[in-house]
This record gives C-alpha cells, sequence and structure tokens, in this order.
C-alpha cells in the first residue's frame, strides 16, 4: 500500500468505531483505525492474501471485515443469477466457501464474514441481488452454515442495503451476529433528486431503525460522500458521533475507493476516496 501523508490523521472526529476499505493506504498509520476491510471473490481467489492482511491488521491492532462475494472479478466470466442460484443449491459452490473459511479460521486477527451483501439492491449490479427472498435466504443459510463449521470463531454480519423491504432478506437470528447497512451521500444526486442536501442522519437514521429491529449491533458497512467542501464537512463532522438514540451503532466502515459500478440516470462513478472527494 502506497501511504498517503495525511494517513496519521485521516478518521472523522469522534469516538464511534471506525474502519476502512482502504486500498490506496490512506489510513495506514491511523491510530483510529480499528477495522480493516477487505473484499475478496469465491472465485480466482488468491488465499495468501488473506494471510497477508492478516498480518497487516495485527501489526496495528485491528479486526478484519471480510466481503466475501459469490462470483469472480472477472468480468467477461460472471455467471449469471440464475447459474449462481441453481450451483449453490447444488453444491456447487460449497467447497469454495468451505477452503476460504478454513484460512479464516487460522487467521490470528478477530473476523467478522460478510456475505452476499447488499441483496436487497435491485439494480442489477450484483448477481446474487434481487432474487426471491426466500431463496437468497436459502442460499444465505448454506454458505454460513458450511462457514461456521469451518471457521467457528468468526462473525458473521448480514449486510443489507437499509431500504425498505430489507426485512425480507433476514435469515434468522442464529444465522446473524452483526446486521450491516451501507450510507452514501452524494451531493449531485441529492440536489437533482431532493432539491436540496441530505446529511449523514436523513440517510442513515432510516436505515439504522431498520436495522436495529432486529436487536443485533448495527455497522455502517460502507459508507461514502463526496461534493462541495462544505457538504463534506458536514458529513465528516457527524458520521462518528456517538448518540445515545442509536444505542445498537457500533461501528462505520468508510468505503475509500471510487465508486465500481455506475449511479443510474448518468451519475457516473462517484469517487468516495477522501483525496478526490471535495468537488470544486
Amino acid at each position: 500500500m502506497s501511504l498517503s501523508p495525511f494517513a496519521a490523521e485521516a478518521a472523522p472526529p469522534g469516538t464511534v468505531p471506525f474502519g476502512a476499505y482502504d486500498p490506496g493506504g490512506d489510513f495506514t498509520d491511523d491510530l483510529e483505525l480499528v477495522v480493516e476491510h477487505l473484499f475478496l471473490p469465491w472465485e480466482d481467489v488468491y488465499l495468501p492474501s488473506l494471510n497477508d492482511a492478516d498480518a497487516y491488521a495485527l501489526e496495528r491492532n485491528r479486526a478484519l471485515l471480510i466481503t466475501l462475494e459469490p462470483w469472480t472479478w472477472s468480468r467477461s466470466e460472471r455467471n449469471t443469477p440464475q447459474y449462481l442460484r441453481s450451483g449453490i443449491f447444488a453444491g456447487q459452490y460449497d467447497q469454495n466457501m468451505r477452503d476460504i473459511c478454513l484460512v479464516m479460521a487460522d487467521l490470528q486477527s478477530p473476523v467478522t464474514l460478510r456475505w452476499g451483501h447488499e441483496m436487497d439492491d435491485y439494480s442489477g449490479q450484483f448477481i446474487w441481488a434481487g432474487w426471491k427472498p426466500e431463496d437468497y435466504i436459502a442460499a444465505y443459510r448454506r454458505m454460513i452454515t458450511i462457514c461456521r463449521e469451518a471457521a467457528p470463531n468468526i462473525q458473521v454480519m448480514w449486510s443489507p442495503l437499509g431500504d425498505e423491504g430489507m426485512e425480507r432478506y433476514y435469515p434468522g437470528d442464529e444465522y446473524v451476529d452483526i446486521v450491516g447497512i451501507s450510507v452514501f451521500g452524494l451531493q449531485a444526486w441529492d440536489q437533482a433528486k431532493y432539491d436540496r442536501d441530505r446529511s449523514y442522519r436523513d440517510i442513515m437514521e432510516p436505515r439504522y431503525q431498520r436495522a436495529a429491529a432486529f436487536g443485533k449491533p448495527v455497522v455502517v458497512a460502507e459508507l461514502g460522500y463526496s461534493g462541495s467542501e462544505a457538504y463534506v464537512n458536514a458529513w465528516e463532522n457527524e458520521v462518528r458521533v456517538a448518540r445515545p438514540d442509536l444505542p445498537n451503532l457500533v461501528g462505520v466502515i468508510y468505503f475509500d475507493q471510487r465508486e465500481v459500478y455506475p449511479w443510474p440516470e448518468n451519475f457516473g462513478l462517484p469517487d468516495w476516496r477522501i483525496q478526490n472527494r471535495i468537488i470544486r
């Protein structure tokens, strides 16, 4: 990882535990960071990368949040939702899951697994999203059961977007340790769709309330914001503020990367990276 000149002071102010997906190294030396987030595909995965991430996290006294995506990152070789769904139920991916989780079991850092995230997204971004709830739940339970048998020491995060209707995909208390939600603020979108700037609270609170209804700890598993300096500063000064009316909120995880899937209606690929998110 390359070291940003702002790395030692990159975390927003506040006391809510903070983590990041940080492929560019902006938070390399930030002592505020307590969770290192990484994304993995379950096809064509280089398993030693987990050991490298573990060593990096251990050196910095950080836990690992591992988002495991059930596809390959080679876009030209990705399966269809139908193929993935039938393959899961036929046991075609059981060994993929088992092999990855056996490595997780040997990691020294505390590990939380986030599998098949944002299943309530109907945009077409993910081949595991937008399924019939009963199909997703059955697939999720199968994969989590396999992983817990291989790595009984891990925690499991069920992580929808957080929109209305997310509860239809809830797999049951026994399959969830933590509930994640996603919160992104794009000023251009706010102005176009709402004719005003929306705050972190505007977007996060309804999603938090839906997530907290399950009685589990809640984490903002993906967080990003981009716009004018005033817009970014307003979010920056709010995202880690501890509030007694949000008792289940136990952490926020920043997504320090450019968006990988275009926003609808020609809003492009927002850049959430901390050095690029202010638009002048």
